[in-house]
């Protein structure tokens, strides 16, 4: 069997549990990580019955200052060795700006930030003395978007993200390593339910709504050969470019991002 693993974070459902259904068709053994324990023994129980892998789980809330080392020391005393990070784990924030605490917003920036630099930085060292790695990063078309009043820092978290997986491919593609930062548009999950968003999304034509699996599909397809960049969809492709060339100010009449656009 082989040796080496994936670790996938939020892998209880959405497209965290689409990516480790398929990483697992193609023969990777797992570690599945999410706050939800029964949901992720069952996704273990589900792919071990279906592929010949192996699937470790271990149950962390990556708001918390500790799950970062908690996931890496499991790996490490059960002697995995992770060959590619999926960081996918993620939420929003509903309510306004000034009526979120700072509890609350420094949870937020640990699950999609600083636990993504926490991960990479743990497992790295050994990716690099192996000269092999792969680093998959969720991100969002919200991030090449203009703000928006709903979830106010999710864009711009998620732009972060995408800089930083810029700078790992400056820094260790000489390594054998890659980092691959996948921009899905909406996609159809428990993410806006989970986040309380969910009215927004409803109102999103269907059109723009895209299919888990295929999600998923892309994202691996684009980490495994390496890419630094992956938008899901021909359809997100074009809007992203169009995020690019034409003023923000001409999407203030259609919102991709869940809420209207405002100046600065």
């Amino acid at each position: 069997m082989n040796k080496k693993y994936a670790l996938i974070t939020g892998a209880s459902s959405g497209i965290g549990e689409e990516i480790a259904r398929n990483l697992a068709s193609k023969g990777f053994n797992l570690v599945v990580t999410a706050r939800r324990l029964e949901r992720l023994n069952n996704l273990s129980k589900d792919i071990c019955s279906q592929y010949d892998v192996d699937v470790r789980v271990i149950s962390a809330d990556l708001s918390e200052e500790s799950a970062v080392n908690e996931i890496y020391e499991f790996c490490n005393k059960n002697g995995l060795h992770i060959d590619l990070i999926v960081n996918n784990a993620g939420y929003g924030i509903p309510t306004q700006f000034h009526e979120t605490s700072m509890i609350e917003e420094e949870k937020f920036l640990r699950v999609l930030g600083t636990s993504v630099i926490g991960l990479t930085k743990a497992f790295i060292p050994e990716m690099i003395k192996n000269k092999s790695g792969k680093i998959m990063i969720i991100s969002s078309v919200a991030s090449f978007a203009p703000p928006s009043v709903i979830q106010s820092l999710y864009g711009p978290v998620k732009t972060f993200m995408n800089r930083f997986g810029d700078t790992l491919n400056a820094l260790y593609k000489r390594d054998g390593i890659s980092s691959t930062v996948v921009c899905p548009g909406y996609t159809v999950t428990e993410f806006h339910s989970a986040s309380g968003v969910q009215e927004q999304m409803d109102k999103v034509p269907e059109f723009l709504k895209l299919n888990v699996k295929k999600v998923a599909e892309e994202a691996v397809q684009a980490t495994l050969k390496g890419k630094t960049l992956c938008i899901p969809s021909k359809r997100y492709k074009v809007l992203v470019f169009l995020l690019k060339v034409i003023p923000w100010k001409v999407f203030q009449l259609i919102d991709i991002t869940g809420g209207r656009y405002e100046k600065n």
